[in-house]
C-alpha cells in the first residue's frame, strides 16, 4: 500500500486561524468552487458516511465553525481531511513529485540523508503524524500533519549552508539526492515569504 505526501507554502498561524475562524464566506467559496472535489470524496467515503461519518462540506463545516464534532472516534479522519482542505485552498501547493506515491519508510529514509547532511531543524516524518493539527480538531490516524514554522526552515537552510561551507558531502542515493532538493526548494520558498512555513499531510 502507498502513501501520498502532500506539502503546503503557508503561514501556519493564519492556517491554525481558519479553526473556529466562522468565515461563511470562506465555506462559501469552497462550496462553489470545489463542489466537484466534495462530491468525489463524498463518493469514495460512502461507505463511512452511510455509517454516520460527516460529508466533506459537512466536516468543512465543523471545523470552520469551532464544531460541533461527532463523538465516534472513526469518523475523525473527516474533519483531517476538512484541515488538508483548508490549507490547499489557502495555501500554495509545492512540488511533491519525490513524494507521491511513496512506500514504507521513505519519509525516514529521506530524514537520514538530510541528517547526513547535517540538517537537523526539520524532518520529514513528523508529517506522517497528527502533532500539526490544530486544536480542538478530533484526532485521527490518518491524514498525518505536521508543520515545518518559519524559523525551523530558516534554521534547516543555514544548516545545509555551513555543510556546503565544510565541504561535507556524505553519500547518497540519487533518488535521496533528489528527494532532498525537492525540500530545499520547499525551504527556500517558505525563506521568501516571513512568517511562512510549511504544512504537509501525509495520507
Amino acid at each position: 500500500m502507498s502513501s501520498s505526501l502532500s506539502p503546503f507554502l503557508i503561514n501556519p498561524t493564519d492556517a491554525r486561524g481558519l479553526v473556529g475562524s466562522r468565515d461563511e464566506q470562506l465555506l462559501q467559496v469552497i462550496r462553489d468552487e470545489f463542489g466537484d472535489q466534495l462530491a468525489s470524496s463524498d463518493d469514495w467515503f460512502s461507505s463511512e458516511i452511510k455509517d454516520g461519518a460527516p460529508t466533506a462540506y459537512e466536516a468543512l463545516h465543523a471545523v470552520v465553525h469551532g464544531g460541533p464534532y461527532s463523538d465516534n472516534p472513526e469518523h475523525a479522519f473527516q474533519y483531517g481531511y476538512a484541515y488538508k482542505r483548508l490549507c490547499a485552498l489557502t495555501g500554495s501547493h509545492l512540488d511533491n513529485s519525490s513524494f507521491s506515491p511513496f512506500r514504507g519508510t521513505w519519509l525516514d529514509v529521506v530524514d537520514e540523508g538530510l541528517q547526513a547532511l547535517r540538517i537537523t531543524a526539520v524532518s520529514l516524518a513528523e508529517f506522517g503524524y497528527s502533532s500539526g493539527m490544530p486544536d480542538g480538531i478530533p484526532y485521527s490516524y490518518l491524514p498525518g500533519c505536521g508543520v515545518w514554522t518559519h524559523e525551523a526552515c530558516l534554521e534547516a537552510l543555514e544548516q545545509f549552508e555551513q555543510t556546503k561551507r565544510d565541504n561535507h558531502a556524505p553519500p547518497l542515493e540519487p533518488e535521496v539526492v533528489e528527494a532532498i532538493a525537492d525540500v530545499l526548494a520547499w525551504l527556500r520558498h517558505a525563506q521568501a515569504r516571513p512568517g511562512f512555513g510549511v504544512i504537509g499531510f501525509v495520507s
